[in-house]
């Protein structure tokens, strides 16, 4: 833990919080005691990434629309970016797996490095605080949109919502409909739902890509695609 602590630039008061980070549920269902993983601390480090990203584009974009700004915040919070963040740590080194996960390359998957990157951020946030978190998550963000602005990324679900919320009386929602597959390789199917009417289904690898599939797919049958 200690090289992974000066690869984060940070040291625990609380080490345990680290190790929960970087351990996968893979490597919880497989031990023989009651181990913690990382999933809860994934929940809690989205959060907080989102809002030292928000927080930082809002303060150092001030010429941007919000569109603008929604578009760019999630380019930065994507999975493929988040693992990459991981990588320049070389966080999949240090991740706890079990045996099944590490021998299918487990530790290189984006999604699993991306849910450890977010957990670390939640990690280093309840041991040392906001500030502490954000010195953090700016190591990366700073570079990435200081060498060139993040890589396009349609964020159909936001696009979807825009429109909806054009008649208040409107409410979307994502249904996850189908889960399936082994711990290291998920498949997720989600509908999203306006009022009571599937208007798109979608799937991956994920609940987020699920979630964006089926409002890419909503947008193209609402002919707005």
């Amino acid at each position: 833990m200690k090289l992974l602590e000066k690869a984060i630039g940070y040291e625990f008061k609380n080490i345990a919080l680290l190790k929960t980070a970087v351990t996968h549920s893979s490597y919880a269902n497989e031990a023989k005691r009651h181990v913690q993983y990382n999933e809860r601390l994934e929940f809690l480090g989205d959060s907080v990434l989102s809002l030292i990203v928000s927080d930082y584009l809002f303060r150092h974009d001030a010429n941007l629309a919000e569109g603008e700004l929604t578009k760019i915040r999630a380019s930065l919070v994507c999975e493929k970016s988040l693992s990459e963040f991981a990588a320049k740590i070389n966080l999949g080194d240090f991740l706890i797996l079990g045996k099944g996960e590490h021998q299918t390359g487990g530790n290189k998957r984006p999604s699993i490095l991306a849910d450890a990157f977010e957990a670390v951020i939640a990690a280093i946030y309840l041991d040392g605080g906001m500030e502490n978190a954000k010195k953090f998550v700016l190591r990366f963000v700073e570079p990435a949109l200081a060498s060139h602005k993040p890589k396009a990324f349609r964020d159909y679900k936001t696009e979807l919502q825009e429109i909806v919320q054009q008649n208040p009386e409107e409410k979307l929602d994502y249904v996850l409909v189908n889960e399936s597959g082994p711990d290291h390789n998920k498949h997720f199917t989600v509908e999203v739902h306006l009022n009571s009417n599937i208007i798109g289904r979608g799937s991956g690898k994920t609940k987020k890509e699920a979630e964006q599939q089926s409002a890419r797919e909503a947008l193209e049958l609402m002919g707005w695609s």
